[in-house]
C-alpha cells in the first residue's frame, strides 16, 4: 500500500523479492548518480546465484550504477544442484502464474551440477552504458557500434 501511495507499482499478490525490486527499480536506481554497489538481492530476482549462509533469504549478488544506470551486475553461481531444482519448481509456479520470463527446468543443467561445479562467479559489464557515461550521451543509440534503424 505505501508503494502505491508514493506512485509505485505494487501488485497486491508480489512476493516480497519482487517488491524490493519494486522500490529499487522505480525509487531508488534512478537516484544512484554517483558510483553505487548495492549488495545481497533477494532470492527471487536471482535463480542462479547461491544463497547467502547468514540469510537465505538473500543472495551473493551485487549491482554497480552510476549515473542512474547499472554499470555491472555479478554473483556467485549456485552449485547446489538440490537447491537449484527447488529455484526451478519456484520459476516453474512464476511461469503457470503468468511469468513468460521464467525459465523452464534445464535437466541437462542439473545433470551438470549434480557430477559437480566448483564455486564460481562472474560479472557482466554494460560496456555500452559505460561508454555512454564516460562521454555524456544520453542515449545508447549514440554509442553502440551499429544502432538498429527505425522504421
Amino acid at each position: 500500500a505505501r508503494m502505491r501511495a508514493a506512485g509505485m507499482d505494487a501488485p497486491d499478490t508480489a512476493p516480497w523479492g519482487r517488491l524490493v525490486d519494486g522500490i529499487l527499480t522505480q525509487a531508488l536506481e534512478p537516484q544512484l548518480a554517483q558510483p553505487t554497489i548495492l549488495l545481497d538481492y533477494p532470492l527471487e530476482l536471482s535463480p542462479f546465484a547461491k544463497r547467502r549462509e547468514d540469510d537465505p533469504r538473500l543472495v551473493e549478488r551485487f549491482e554497480a550504477f552510476c549515473g542512474g544506470m547499472e554499470i555491472a551486475n555479478a554473483f556467485s553461481e549456485l552449485n547446489d544442484p538440490d537447491d537449484q531444482r527447488e529455484r526451478f519448481a519456484m520459476l516453474q509456479a512464476d511461469r503457470e502464474a503468468g511469468d513468460d520470463e521464467a525459465q523452464p527446468a534445464d535437466e541437462d543443467f542439473l545433470t551438470a551440477l549434480e557430477h559437480g561445479m566448483p564455486p564460481t562467479g562472474g560479472l557482466g559489464l554494460g560496456l555500452d552504458r559505460l561508454v555512454m557515461l564516460l562521454t555524456d550521451r544520453q542515449s545508447i543509440r549514440e554509442v553502440i557500434l551499429f544502432p538498429a534503424m527505425r522504421t
